[in-house]
């Protein structure tokens, strides 16, 4: 079963030893159509802008307007309407998926932990990649050389283990922490 969840932030239990925590939300969603294999389309609200494939969406499923977004997933429901999360409490371990903490354009000490070069006087390599070349053969950068690039903004998928689950306010503690920003959306899926 997966749910769409959003990060709130971190935390701790209150014993001795102190377990760090995070806090995601159960977002409110209904599940609108469900097949024979538990695969449903889910609508839960968002702030993904309108357009005429959500309205047709909303007009088809019958929903209200703050329901403007939709994702296949795997439920517990055999029937349309709220989702339901009672799974959740007896759930012992999740994966949780996220998109990282993006960082921009990163060089290669960032990025690979590289060691750069000497910060002396008249040594002019100081936080490149270096040589990344080749002689005569093959006479190319191999594929897949560690440089300098795009860092983070991927998704990340990690394994908790459940410390509690409030099924009144839907808020689930999992062990350790968990990828992206506070505030951002992702999906957890009960592992065994």
């Amino acid at each position: 079963m997966e749910y769409i969840v959003e990060k709130i932030g971190m935390s701790r239990t209150i014993a001795v030893p102190a377990v760090p925590v995070t806090l995601l939300k159960v977002v409110e969603a209904k599940v609108c159509e469900v097949d024979e294999n538990k695969r449903a389309i889910v609508a839960y609200a968002s702030g993904k802008k309108m357009n005429k494939a959500i309205a047709g969406q909303q007009k088809k499923y019958d929903l209200s307007a703050e329901f403007n977004r939709f994702e296949t997933m795997d439920v517990a429901n055999s029937e349309v309407g709220t989702l339901d999360t009672a799974p959740l409490s007896v759930a012992k371990n999740v994966k949780s998926s996220f998109n990282s903490k993006g960082r921009g354009f990163a060089g290669v000490i960032k990025r690979h932990g590289m060691a750069g070069g000497p910060a002396s006087h008249g040594s002019r390599f100081h936080r490149t990649g270096g040589s990344i070349g080749n002689a005569e053969w093959p006479g190319r950068v191999q594929k897949g050389r560690k440089m300098p690039g795009h860092m983070g903004n991927a998704k990340v998928t990690v394994k908790n283990d459940i410390v509690s689950f409030d099924a009144e306010n839907g808020i689930l503690a999992v062990k350790g922490a968990v990828p992206g920003p506070n505030g951002a959306l992702g999906r957890v899926r009960i592992v065994k």
